[in-house]
Parts: C-alpha cells; structure tokens; sequence
C-alpha cells in the first residue's frame, strides 16, 4: 500500500515524515540502510551475496546484533517501496551527515557493488547518484576510493 507523505521536517539529524497512516522518523542509520538498498537494486534485484554484505556492513558500522541489521534494511525496502518521494526526502538528511559520515557510507555502496562479483554500470549509475544527491564531495569521494582499494586488495 502506497502511502502518501503529507509534511517532512529535519529535527536535528532526524528526519519526521508524517503520512496518512502517522508520524514515522527516520534517523542516519536508516538512511545508510535505504542508500545501500538504493544501490543494490540498482541492477534490478538484490543478489544473495549483495543481501549478506549489506548485513555485515550495517552490524559492524552501527554495532548492531545481526537481527537488528536484517530489521533495519527490511525496514528500509519495505518504507522506500511504501513511501513514494521518501528517497528524495532521505537525501536532505544525508546533506546534513559529515564528511567523515559520507566517506563511510561511500565505502559501504562500493563494497555492496562489488558483493556479487560483478560491477554493473547501473549500480555504479546508482552509486554516482547517491554521491551527487548527499553532496560528496570530489575529495571525499576520493578518500573514499583510496579507502575502498586498501581495505579490499590483497595484502590490504
């Protein structure tokens, strides 16, 4: 069921949308689950392998148990398949995250890209519009590759 989005507002680093059904907020981790979930559908599914890095990802960047981690990205695709415009509404929230915030989460949606084995040029499409959409910066983006390379080579 489609819901419709009546009013948004940032309170701080929290985004409060209120819909027909209620008021639902919408916090950092939410937003790194839906960017992640954005750019693994990008290729039009989220492979298994794809599924599983997100996991690990969120559990270790947010020190969540692994229940929590599969609650909140469960809760990110069924919001953001629910919500139409709710994507557009998280972006003003991920302009508000630090540069350090949106290095982490550049280094994630490349790892989530490479999860499958195979880059797709629409996740990397996807990829490129997150980073246009939450305004990261050439340099941060940058690190973020250099980061990317380091953690992930061999010997790295």
């Amino acid at each position: 069921m489609n819901e419709t989005i009546k009013s948004s507002r940032l309170e701080g680093m929290t985004l409060v949308v209120e819909t027909s059904s209620g008021v639902e907020t919408y916090d950092s981790q939410f937003l790194v689950a839906a960017l992640l979930v954005f750019i693994a559908r990008g290729s039009g599914t989220i492979e298994p392998e794809e599924s599983a890095k997100m996991l690990e990802l969120i559990e270790s960047q947010f020190h969540l148990q692994g229940s929590a981690s599969l609650e909140l990205l469960m809760r990110a695709m069924r919001e953001m398949a629910e919500k139409p415009g709710l994507e557009e509404l998280l972006v003003e929230l991920g302009q508000t995250l630090s540069d350090g915030d949106k290095e982490d989460i550049a280094v994630m949606a490349l790892k989530v890209v490479a999860a499958d084995g195979s880059r797709q040029d629409t996740e990397m499409k996807s990829f490129y519009q997150v980073v246009k959409a939450v305004g990261i910066s050439p340099e941060v983006l940058h690190h973020a590759f250099d980061r990317y390379f380091a953690e992930t080579m061999p010997g790295g």
